[in-house]
């Protein structure tokens, strides 16, 4: 992929992101998306930057913020937008919702609404890769906040242990849920606890898509190299509150003011023009095509259809009559 290429790519990913977010937000405002849903915008530069250095047959793990990550590892908007909506077109049947996107064929598993849940899924699914001699790694996305979780620390623990292909990204949003960072962890550099477990650290400008790119390549091409886990700290910023039922009182308007100078599209695009690696033309189509995906999108969603009542108790498991007494 040459440098024009791989630019293109990766704001076309920033893009498609932003715009299919702020799409949904102005749904949830219609209630035509319910329940939790958690935005990533401002974010965008530490997936985009991040999936674009691993390879097809990689697993990915992620959180309840998981709409970036779910796209652009490959599951397609109209199966996203259907699972918001709670059509059964989505990608979980309309039974996940917002913060439960899954996907087999991708290798994505989640989507998952537990902090931490998502760090010993991820240790497992690197185990079975160890253990089928795949050279594969899996990426397993967190919040700050996973930080402080006992399964954080098992987790990096084992990896560790049984040297297991793992590449941990922290995204650091300074805030978990409503708390500050130096607030919750008393050491803030959280690069730091991972060495303690002998795993290889880095922290990188979350806000720098390349830089994202460049240091999640550095910590995919460690593990390929030499096995054992690698840990990179997205020191990032989300300029919308936690959720949309965050009034979000616990920092000033003007710090989110400050960070959203710092627009890593805006200023990718603005990097790319100047060294003249993309034109305004170029930005302009990546809009127009992302507008056109998302237009799809909730046209798909719109028309898509509820799961029967008949079906409520399709995958729904009950112990054998056996078992309970």
């Amino acid at each position: 992929m040459t440098e024009t290429e791989l630019a293109r790519a990766l704001l076309s990913d920033m893009v498609r992101v932003r715009r299919m977010e702020e799409k949904c937000a102005e749904l949830y405002g219609e209630s035509k998306i319910r329940g939790f849903l958690h935005l990533y915008v401002g974010e965008e530069a530490v997936a985009a930057g991040s999936l674009r250095a691993l390879t097809a047959g990689d697993a990915v793990v992620a959180t309840y913020r998981e709409h970036a990550h779910a796209l652009l590892w490959g599951i397609s908007m109209k199966a996203i937008m259907a699972e918001m909506f709670g059509k059964q077109q989505g990608c979980s049947r309309g039974r996940g919702g917002s913060m439960h996107l899954f996907d087999a064929a991708t290798r994505f598993y989640g989507g998952n609404a537990i902090v931490a849940g998502g760090l010993p899924v991820a240790a497992g699914l690197a185990l079975a890769d160890k253990m089928l001699n795949q050279r594969r790694v899996t990426a397993c996305y967190f919040g700050e906040g996973a930080v402080a979780e006992g399964a954080f620390h098992e987790s990096l623990n084992m990896a560790q242990l049984w040297q297991l292909p793992v590449m941990f990204c922290c995204e650091n949003n300074r805030y978990a849920m409503g708390t500050a960072l130096d607030l919750e962890q008393s050491q803030v550099d959280l690069t730091v606890k991972a060495e303690s477990y002998r795993i290889p650290a880095l922290a990188v400008d979350g806000m720098d898509v390349s830089a994202c790119h460049d240091a999640a390549r550095q910590g995919a091409e460690h593990i390929r190299d030499n096995g054992g886990p690698f840990f990179v700290e997205f020191r990032t910023y989300r300029f919308r509150a936690h959720s949309m039922f965050d009034p979000e009182l616990y920092r000033d308007k003007a710090e989110v003011e400050h960070w959203r100078h710092q627009d890593p599209i805006v200023t990718f695009s603005q990097k790319c023009l100047k060294d003249g690696t993309l034109t305004a033309d170029d930005i302009d189509a990546v809009e127009a095509a992302a507008e056109h995906e998302v237009a799809d999108a909730v046209a798909f969603a719109e028309a898509g259809t509820w799961e029967s009542v008949g079906d409520l108790e399709r995958d729904v498991l009950t112990p054998h009559p056996e078992m309970v007494r």
